[in-house]
Order: structure tokens, then sequence, then C-alpha cells
């Protein structure tokens, strides 16, 4: 148990093979280390994995986590994780999304979930407050996502299931929690691997909180703050992610959003005559322009059947543009062309049941289809998980961010900073000056937000409203002219971390932790542990077997311009050096020194992959 709020102290063990559970040690020392969540999953994974482990190994654990302030009615706190050895990758994947099942996995009494050993057949476990039951799933396996869900029993609760893609172990296919895509890194793969169609919970506990008062003063400050805030309180609600216009004012239904979320940024549309989630930046812009495609009612309907058949919008969208790359410069000939929309439909249900040679093949994502047909330089991944919609060529602090994320191409592990780069800020995106340093806190500041259990978009506020209500204003260019500038204050912020001994209402997060669960988190604590998340989920790739000059990106991105005479390609190596030095790495890989540092204990048999010194 524990002695801290917010927390339940109980992590579930289920032992598929044996059909039994049991309880995973965890401490009061460990939470505070860890906050929970995704650096709580790979702390957990570290003491695990070993070299040669592969996502399909009966050993290999799924671990699904919440943080502290899940449960707790803290604004936009529905977020938990699933962290499991990636298919797609095969390094560490931390799969995060809203939905309810992370809420009831509490009321249950459990602050995680790890599941190990394999199934012989379709099962569907259901979780209570006081038992764990294994029911068969032979019925559901096979069914779609909405399906399976309408066919589970109406009082087991928040579910979690898989598609047609999970099942056919697609390599980049989602667990879905309602409509919520756990969709990065294939850990619908590894589902579907261990027979899992489907995990329910259902209970009726809740959190101790350690100062009610004082956090539901801050919750009504953080939820003002966040409605009177031009991004979060606006254009996000109005327009969404993509900031669509023709989308809100010719498509939308209405707006929905994530249990406990007050900005409520989903845009609801209809398919078939059906009330769906609608599609997001990220699908609108990697099926529609990056396809040549400009037919807005094809990508609505693509994002709702992507989601039924279980895979991830993102690596699908950018597996079939290398496709109808590789078939137009004759590498491979697929069927798909840039432009030519009428096949897709069929391509993405084919892709997900495996069914045809094409389909079967795209099914394991672009960097295998260029391993096999060639045109490696214009599959548009790293470390084998394809990036998404944001250009690095015009935003160099998100190029050097998706090169070094731990679990590949992914804009949100790489640190956002494209939201500095233009997004939602203008500072100069291409200039390498600064982005190292940036990057760094940025990383460690997302990587600690998302332990706590919190949107992402809840950081959005850190700016204050007026940068982005007056962009000509002659601050507003101060702040987006001096922000690349600031590398070396920035680098002595990110080594001071232990000393930022203190609140900052910005960064409203670290004071939630503190006022909910009870323990010390100053902002310096919550930096701290977000700089171990990252590296720990680092020193597990590395003891997978990650190996020095990893973090690279695709030539297209580092040696083409993206528009000949007015922009550039990405100067990697320039960034990498100082992104390396600053955060205590040699060549990708931490030092010791810098893990002793934050008090991460690599196994004694590892310790030989490490550099010994600064």
């Amino acid at each position: 148990m524990t002695e801290y709020g917010a927390y339940m102290g109980k992590v579930l063990m289920i032992d598929l093979n044996t059909r039994t559970t049991s309880e995973y040690p965890w401490t009061d020392k460990d939470r505070h280390r860890t906050i929970g969540g995704k650096i709580m999953a790979g702390t957990i994974l570290l003491d695990h994995v070993r070299p040669g482990m592969t996502a399909y190994d009966e050993d290999n654990w799924i671990v699904i986590t919440t943080g502290p302030l899940t449960g707790t009615g803290t604004p936009s706190t529905s977020r938990f994780n699933i962290s499991t050895i990636s298919p797609l990758t095969g390094l560490v994947t931390s799969s995060n999304s809203g939905g309810d099942f992370g809420l009831m996995l509490k009321r249950c009494g459990y602050d995680g979930c790890i599941i190990t050993g394999k199934s012989e057949t379709p099962v569907h476990i259901e979780i209570t407050e006081d038992e764990v039951l294994y029911h068969d799933a032979s019925e559901l396996w096979g069914l779609e996502v909405t399906p399976t869900q309408e066919a589970l029993p109406k009082g087991h609760g928040a579910n979690l299931v898989i598609g047609p893609g999970g099942e056919n172990k697609v390599l980049y296919a989602a667990v879905m929690s309602g409509e919520r895509a756990h969709g990065r890194g294939g850990v619908g793969a590894v589902f579907g691997d261990k027979k899992i169609k489907a995990i329910t919970a259902k209970g009726f506990k809740h959190p101790r909180i350690a100062d009610e008062p004082g956090l539901r003063k801050l919750n009504r400050k953080w939820c003002k703050t966040m409605r009177n805030h031009a991004l979060t309180g606006r254009q996000v609600p109005q327009l969404g992610t993509a900031s669509g216009e023709t989308l809100a004012e010719t498509r939308l239904l209405r707006n929905s959003g994530c249990t406990t979320c007050v900005i409520q940024c989903t845009r609801r549309c209809e398919v078939n005559g059906k009330d769906v989630k609608g599609p997001e930046l990220e699908i609108l812009g990697l099926m529609g322009p990056n396809f040549m495609n400009n037919d807005l009612d094809a990508i609505i309907r693509w994002n709702w059947l992507i989601d039924e058949m279980g895979m991830d919008t993102i690596s699908i969208a950018g597996t079939l543009a290398y496709a109808m790359e590789a078939n137009e410069k004759g590498l491979w000939d697929n069927g798909l062309e840039f432009g030519k929309i009428d096949n897709i439909d069929q391509m993405i249900e084919d892709i997900a049941h495996r069914r045809g040679e094409v389909a079967n093949e795209l099914a394991n994502g672009s960097k295998r289809c260029a391993e096999k047909f060639g045109g490696m330089d214009f599959a548009i991944q790293a470390k084998g998980m394809e990036l998404s919609a944001y250009e690095p060529r015009a935003a160099f602090g998100q190029g050097l961010g998706y090169a070094t994320s731990n679990r590949g191409g992914c804009h949100l592990n790489a640190g956002y900073l494209v939201f500095a780069e233009g997004l939602g800020l203008d500072m100069n995106g291409v200039t390498p000056l600064g982005k190292a340093n940036l990057s760094i806190m940025f990383q460690n500041l997302m990587e600690a937000i998302s332990a706590a259990g919190a949107c992402l978009f809840t950081s959005y506020p850190v700016f204050p409203t007026f940068v982005f209500d007056r962009p000509n204003n002659p601050i507003t260019k101060l702040v987006n002219w001096i922000l690349p500038h600031l590398g070396k204050v920035i680098f002595l912020l990110n080594y001071i971390y232990p000393a930022l001994q203190m609140q900052l209402f910005l960064i409203p997060h670290s004071s939630a932790v503190h006022k909910a669960s009870g323990m010390k988190m100053t902002l310096g604590d919550f930096l701290v542990a977000g700089d171990r998340g990252w590296n720990t989920e680092r020193v597990c790739n590395i003891i997978l077997g990650q190996k020095p000059g990893a973090d690279t990106l695709p030539k297209k991105l580092t040696d083409e311009v993206q528009h000949p005479g007015t922009e550039k390609s990405v100067p990697l190596g320039v960034m990498l050096k100082s992104f390396y030095r600053n955060r205590g790495w040699v060549n990708g890989v931490p030092t010791l020194w810098k893990l002793a540092t934050l008090g991460i204990k690599v196994p004694k048999e590892y310790r030989k992959l490490f550099p010994g010194g600064i």
C-alpha cells in the first residue's frame, strides 16, 4: 500500500500462462522517483528487459499505468499509458491515450497492471475490485472495434479492445479505449500475439486526496486559465488540432473530449449515418496533401475505418505514402499512386487482415518495405516508426526530436518543439541555434506531464495568451527572436533542475501532484523525474540492442531541401553533438555518471554497454 494520496497503492500482475494474479512490488520511493505513467512503466521494464528480447516473446510484458492525477478531478487527466516492446521498432514503446479505462483501473484499486505470458485461445480479461476473471473471447475474434465493444457485457465497465489489425499482428496495430487509440508502436499487435481481445475494468474506489481544499482551489484556477487561453480555450475547441476551418464549417456535428477534459478538442463527424470521432491533424495532413488528395470526406471516412480496424493512422499513412513513391520510381508495382484514392478503403481493410501480397507487406511498415524494395531515403521514419505530419525541414528542433525520440518518429516523445517553431509561436525554425537545449527541456517536461496522467495540451498555457493573440506585438516578436538565443540559459536550467525548489503556475502539474499526493514535488523534482524517465527508456533500448548512430532521419530530410532556394535540409549532425553533450550522453548512449546522478541503476551484467565517464 502507500502513505501517499492520489495513488491506490497496488500494481496488479496477470500471468496468462497460469491464469493467476499477484501484486508487483512498488514502493513509495518508486512512486516519488517516477511519478507514474510512462516513467513508472519504463522503470518496471528496465528491471525486466534483456538483450535479444522481442515483442512476441512469451515473457514480454505489457505494462499499463496510470498517473497520480488520474481520477482526482484535475482537468484533462484521464490519460493512461501502455508500454511494451514494439514489434515495429524492436525497442520500448509507450503509447498514451484518453478514454475511461485508466480511470476504471484506479477505481478497481490499481495504479497499474502488468501482463505476461500468452493465452492459447482468445481471451477477455475482466478486472474488478475483488478479482480477475478470464472469459473465452473466441466469438469476438474477427470482429472490428465497435462490434467488439458492443458485444462485451454492459456491466463490465471501461474496456480496451483490439480489431483485426491487432489480431493479424499488423506491426502498427492499435489498442482502442472507447474511440481513443493507443496507436504508436504496435501495442495492439502485442495484445494480438498474447490473444488478448479485450480487457475490461469496473470499480468504485476513489483515491484519497492529501490536500483536497488546496487541490480544488488549484483546479478552479487551472480550468479558468485553460478556458481563457487563446489555444486551449478558443482555437483548439473551435477548430480542433488541425485548425480545420472547412471541417468546422461544413462537417462538424459537435465537439467532444476525454473525461475530465475542459478543452473538448474532438471533432464529431458523420460516417455512414453514424456520429463518430473525426480526424485529427495527423491524418488530415498525411492522407490529404501528402497523398495529393483534397477529398475531405474520404479522409473522414478513412479515419473511422482505420480506427475500426484497430491501426495507427500515422504509420499506415506514412507507409502508404512510401508505397506510392516506390511505385512512382519503379521500385515496387503495388497499384498505389499519388492522387488516386479509389483503392484506399479496400487497402486499409486488406492491410488489417494481411490479405493479399501487397497489403501483407504494407502491414510491416515503411522501413521493412524499403529494406525489401528499396527507397530507404524516402521512407519517412525514424527507428522504424513513421513520422507525424510536421515537416522538420521547416522546424529543425522538431527534426532533432524525431531523430532522438526513444520510441521512434513521434512528435510528442520528440518534445514537440514544433509548437514554438511555427505551430503556436513563431521562432526561427530553420536555425540549429539553441535547439538542442530547448529540445531537452521540452522532452523532459512532456515526459513528466505524461507521467502525472495529464494531457499534453495542458502545457499550452506555459506561454501567455497574448503571444498568440498579438503576433505583431513587439513583446511577441522579442519572445520569438530571443528563444533560439537562450541556449546557454536553457542549458543552465537543464543542469540545475534539482535546485528549482519552487512552484510555477504556468506549469501547475507539479503543484497538483503535490497537493493530490502529499509527496514533495517541486518544479525541480518534476523536471528531474522527466529527465529520469527519458534516460530510463533509452537505457532499456540500449539493452534491447539499439546501437550508436540510431538517432537519425531519412536522407530526404537531411540531404534534400523542401523548396529550392527558400528552405534548408535538417542539419542533424550539428544539433546531435550539442544534444548528446548536454544530455550527458556519448553518441546516443547515457554515461554511467549521468545515470548515477538520476539514480538509475543499470543491472550489473549490462553496465559494460554504457560509457563510464562524463
